[in-house]
């Protein structure tokens, strides 16, 4: 079977299955719930939904064996949605990487050095300096003069193609000698 069709199957599951958790799915064990992604076994008969649950270690569990008593509801929604031989078989899994992401940035935050309060004082002061100086009326002549190319039909933009009408094309051939 081609992968763009696994591929294709795998996103409807994944869409299907977090639209029936969020809107069809009363069972209060299961809340705060992100569908990340979903593997589609080759033959399509078998899903795994990798979720996302916000909170503790325990309202993480308690949500996964909610979600493993709702997997005929959700098969059921899947197949009432989506026309296809064999309704996959959802198994689901707690997704590790929001968990290693934020684990990763906490490393990095203690390994980088901060920048000092002074420092950070220190832009936000050259900052004001320059604003005050008159960098921003700089921008609005440099704007001024984008209206003005505009209004004689050039663009502002020295990459963007120029389009010419017939008419801008006499008066090109009046001007020439």
């Amino acid at each position: 079977m081609s992968s763009r069709r696994i591929a294709k199957v795998a996103e409807a599951v994944r869409e299907q299955v977090s639209t029936a958790i969020l809107f069809d799915l009363k069972d209060p064990r299961v809340k705060n719930v992100t569908v990340t992604r979903v593997e589609v076994s080759p033959d399509l008969r078998n899903a795994k939904v990798y979720v996302s649950v916000m909170g503790d270690e325990k309202t993480q569990r308690l949500t996964l064996r909610g979600l493993q008593s709702a997997r005929g509801f959700l098969q059921a929604k899947f197949a009432e949605r989506v026309e296809i031989r064999y309704t996959p078989i959802l198994h689901f899994e707690l997704d590790q990487g929001v968990k290693r992401s934020i684990e990763a940035s906490r490393l990095l935050r203690e390994v980088l050095p901060q920048p000092s309060e002074t420092e950070s004082d220190a832009l936000d002061e050259e900052m004001d300096a320059e604003t005050e100086d008159g960098l921003l009326d700089d921008d609005a002549s440099d704007a001024q003069s984008d209206d003005d190319q505009r209004a004689e039909g050039e663009p502002s933009d020295p990459s963007a193609p120029i389009l010419r009408t017939n008419s801008d094309q006499d008066q090109q051939a009046k001007r020439q000698p």
